[in-house]
């Protein structure tokens, strides 16, 4: 058998090489080739559609699959923001009603100081027994926690609501004591708030209550919470001045503010509640703290993240008496003492 040379230093040729040149060598002539580039070329262009196709089926998973995923979780992000908002307020709220008390302590032990003082050397006071009633209608804020369940999760949220409580003061023969008697039951600052209302309506007058009971009386319409905090201070003064003075209030003209040994009032909280509150009791002049001018308002801001629309809530600070004029329905008044309530009520003390 014949056997073909086998040439020593002849490289290897890859065999799909060969193959290919073989098929493509077949259709040599004037067209050398040519179908080999079309088909080659169709393959280019079969390659690019499925690529393009790829990309769009991509496309579309991300925007009507993954896109209300994630717009869900950002709403949902954004509603636990408002609510932690809501309960930041609720904290500052809290804070301020501390500071109160604190301020309200340190009042107090200034009056006790200022006893002393008066027994120690003597007041120029003459105490003599005195008589006398007043009654005046005061807007209050309460506090109720809601529960709500979303799904797994239970939260829970704090909602402030305005009332109107009755707060009376009568005056009676006795021994100089300050006692009050409420319904709901009320704090140990709003019964501070009673001594230094009787304090500053004895400075005011020029009458000492040495031989006299003041017994401070509230109640309110609805069972409610009890109510904290020294808002009523104010209120309490003009009671106790007009029931020495023998004076009587306008009942259409209500007022909230703490006060202190000097007769200044100062800052409140739940100012909308309370004005609301106000207004639907039939008043028609709400006196506020001037502290109290400035309002913290929540406006809602719109905005999309893909197909979704997140509502925020965007802090914004207006007038307190033209925001309440405007949207509650109550003609206010600032006031910075006591004497300017007076004022409004419309007597001067004898």
């Amino acid at each position: 058998m014949i056997q073909k040379p086998i040439m020593a230093n002849q490289p290897d040729k890859p065999l799909s090489r060969n193959i290919s040149t073989q098929k493509c060598g077949a259709l040599e002539g004037k067209n050398k080739y040519k179908p080999c580039k079309v088909i080659l070329h169709m393959k280019s262009k079969l390659l690019t559609l499925i690529l393009a196709l790829s990309l769009i089926a991509n496309a579309y998973f991300v925007l009507f699959y993954q896109a209300p995923v994630e717009g869900e979780q950002v709403q949902e992000m954004q509603e636990r923001i408002n609510s932690l908002e809501k309960e930041n307020e609720r904290l500052e709220t809290k804070v301020t009603q501390d500071n109160q008390s604190l301020q309200s302590y340190a009042s107090q032990l200034d009056l006790y100081r200022k006893r002393v003082f008066e027994l120690q050397n003597g007041s120029q006071m003459c105490p003599v027994s005195i008589e006398g009633f007043a009654t005046l209608q005061g807007p209050a804020v309460f506090q109720t926690v809601q529960t709500e369940q979303n799904g797994p999760f239970i939260r829970q949220s704090v909602s402030e609501e305005g009332t109107l409580i009755n707060i009376s003061v009568e005056i009676q023969p006795g021994k100089g004591r300050v006692l009050v008697q409420t319904t709901p039951l009320m704090g140990v600052v709003f019964q501070d708030a009673a001594n230094t209302a009787v304090f500053v309506a004895e400075s005011k007058t020029g009458k000492q209550l040495s031989s006299s009971d003041i017994i401070f009386s509230i109640t309110a319409k609805d069972e409610i919470p009890g109510v904290e905090g020294p808002s009523a201070g104010a209120l309490m003064t003009l009671l106790t001045i007009s029931a020495i003075d023998n004076s009587t209030l306008n009942d259409s003209i209500t007022l909230t503010g703490t006060i202190d040994n000097e007769g200044n009032i100062g800052r409140i909280g739940g100012l909308v509640e309370k004005a609301k509150a106000a207004e639907a009791g039939g008043k028609t002049l709400f006196l506020l703290p001037r502290e109290n001018s400035e309002l913290v308002t929540y406006k809602l801001s719109t905005r999309k993240i893909g197909g979704f629309e997140v509502v925020q809530r965007v802090p914004e600070v207006v007038d307190a008496e033209k925001y309440i004029e405007e949207n509650v329905g109550i003609n206010v008044e600032y006031v910075d003492t006591i004497q300017d309530v007076l004022k409004y009520e419309g007597f001067k003390l004898k």
